[in-house]
């Protein structure tokens, strides 16, 4: 092992609000906001865990998934007990859905025009 993964960060314009909506759809609070607008998610538990960040990027510019011109950048998959459900929740948080032919999971864009995934529990 060369080193531990400790925090994926995610740029956005609205960091706060970023972090808000991804609190809401995987259950993981809020942990950390900073002066410089820095706001982290992640396990309380258990420090050691993974966590997500997101910072300013007042300039960002949200990728066009699936257009290969402004490709995703990164996604999160967020694994859910029952999909319908789900679906209908992110929804009422802000996310978009993105009909795609793919299947054991659905796409959809954060506020930010982030992509992630619902993925099927199995």
């Amino acid at each position: 092992m060369i080193g531990r993964l400790t925090t994926f960060v995610i740029d956005c314009p609205d960091p706060q609000a970023l972090a808000q909506f991804y609190s809401d759809v995987t259950g993981l609070p809020v942990t950390r906001v900073d002066d410089d607008g820095w706001v982290t998610i992640g396990a309380t538990d258990d420090p050691t865990r993974p966590h997500v960040a997101f910072q300013p990027a007042p300039d960002h510019v949200p990728p066009q998934w699936p257009d290969p011109t402004h490709p995703q950048q990164m996604h999160l998959d967020v694994e859910v007990d029952d999909i319908d459900v789900a679906h209908e929740q992110v929804l009422a948080i802000g996310a978009r859905y993105v009909p795609t032919k793919f299947r054991g999971f659905r796409v959809y864009l954060d506020p930010a025009g982030h992509p992630f995934c619902l993925v099927y529990a199995e």
